[in-house]
């Protein structure tokens, strides 16, 4: 007797605040790749299906979104975590303007 079927993987990939589709409200939102897997006797061999979606976490509403849209807002998530989303010069924080490397806020 083969023993064969199927099993689901959930992954997170990044949390996004964008304008929500269902709602209208700006939220946070999950962005999520749920991956099918071909099974034999218990042990998963190869995925057959693999679909992205967004969840927003104020209303829950769910959106499927195409493959090269999601590594688009991947792109853009990984860009903001380790670039400067807000244009300031790098290494700027912390900047002491009379060269001694001290807190300006100490006394």
């Amino acid at each position: 007797m083969i023993i064969f079927g199927t099993r689901g993987y959930l992954y997170q990939l990044a949390i996004l605040t964008l304008v929500c589709g269902w709602c209208g409200n700006p939220a946070a939102h999950t962005l999520r790749k749920r991956v099918t897997k071909f099974t034999l006797f218990f042990v998963p061999l190869f995925p057959f299906s693999t679909k992205f979606a967004t969840q927003c976490t104020f209303c829950g509403g769910e959106q499927q979104i195409p493959k090269e849209q999601a590594e688009q807002l991947l792109a853009q998530h990984a860009a903001a975590q380790h670039g400067n989303p807000y244009g300031e010069p790098q290494g700027q924080a912390g900047y002491a303007p009379n060269g001694q490397g001290q807190n300006p806020y100490q006394s």
